[in-house]
């Protein structure tokens, strides 16, 4: 039974990091395609082969952020039944969050429903929540992250408007789109590096709960497999509510200010996968780095009021995936423990 048990959490797992491919593919590839550098379908394509890529390279160079998972948000949920559940809630609550703010065309971060999911499944569970890593970990960089996003982006379009400031515009627009290409699959792989490890530190946790694992052991070949796959299948779905959000609504891209966002989310990302390992938001990062880039244009070039609604919804992610998972363990915990 335990073993069915743990089977069903892995298959969850496995449908977050679908939900999180779909719902965060918007993230690699909305600035591309909005300034038309890449096609729909080619973008996509190239966002799941770039994210099965960085799901691979994110492990093998340290898997930081996937300790981070394991060990950094709560305590270790314990073995046999009531451990599942504990998982299975949090996840749970995390695709729930995910699938309302997908339908409503939100660019709100698979990253934190899934530390919300936890923080409400192990508070509901009675287990210890570590307080300081969710602030060093998560408060604190979903603060700075988009800010520092916002500041280079801005700067390197400064540095780009005034490095090309003699050049025709048609050549210099051309040269970009190209340079898109470039940018966004570094996105991608980016992405791939952070949220595949994220979703790998959940399977980790359903093998310490089933009994197979402790919370020092390495991450299984077909754990890595599994986890790139479903993310890669879920961004090749697409995610055109939230691209469209993302690529048109905030602002008008042009093809240097997509290369500039891009470019700086990419490095933002890299930064917190390998030299501050944390679970950052890949749609905090972007949104950011859009909204820096367009900002060149003047104040009124954002769209202020959608940027505003992505700000609430990045607000309330936390604490409504948190009631969320908290709300599942209520439910199934006396059903199967």
């Amino acid at each position: 039974m335990q073993t069915l048990g743990l089977i069903t959490v892995v298959m969850v797992a496995l449908g977050f990091a679908y939900t999180n491919g779909f719902h965060d593919s918007a993230n690699a590839i909305a600035t591309s395609v909005s300034t038309r550098a890449l096609t729909p379908r080619a973008a996509l394509v190239m966002a799941g082969v770039m994210n099965l890529v960085g799901a691979y390279v994110g492990l093998k160079l340290g898997g930081g952020v996937t300790k981070s998972i394991v060990n950094g948000i709560i305590a270790t949920p314990p073995k046999g039944a009531g451990g599942l559940v504990v998982v299975f809630a949090l996840l749970a609550g995390a695709i729930l969050w995910n699938l309302i703010t997908w339908y409503f065309g939100l660019p709100s971060s698979s990253s934190h429903a899934l530390i919300g999911g936890m923080v409400g499944a192990g508070l509901a569970a009675g287990l210890t929540v570590h307080w300081g890593g969710v602030w060093s970990k998560v408060v604190l960089p979903m603060l700075v992250s988009p800010m520092v996003g916002f500041v280079l982006a801005f700067a390197l379009m400064v540095a780009i408007l005034w490095g090309f400031r003699r050049r025709r515009p048609g050549p210099v627009t051309r040269g970009f789109r190209m340079s898109q290409t470039v940018s966004a699959a570094g996105m991608a792989l980016g992405h791939g590096i952070q949220d595949a490890q994220k979703t790998m530190g959940v399977v980790m946790l359903a093998l310490i709960a089933g009994g197979h694992a402790t919370n020092k052991s390495p991450v299984p070949w077909w754990a890595l497999l599994t986890t790139a796959l479903s993310i890669s299948l879920g961004t090749y779905a697409g995610g055109w509510r939230i691209m469209r959000t993302l690529g048109r609504r905030i602002i008008e891209l042009d093809p240097p200010r997509g290369f500039a966002a891009e470019t700086v989310a990419s490095l933002v990302l890299y930064f917190t996968a390998f030299i501050y390992p944390a679970p950052v938001s890949t749609t905090h990062i972007i949104t950011g780095s859009i909204m820096g880039a367009g900002a060149t244009r003047g104040r009124n070039a954002v769209r202020w009021g959608v940027a505003k609604n992505i700000v609430y919804a990045w607000c309330m992610t936390i604490p409504a995936a948190a009631v969320c998972a908290a709300a599942v363990y209520y439910v199934v915990h006396p059903i199967f423990v």
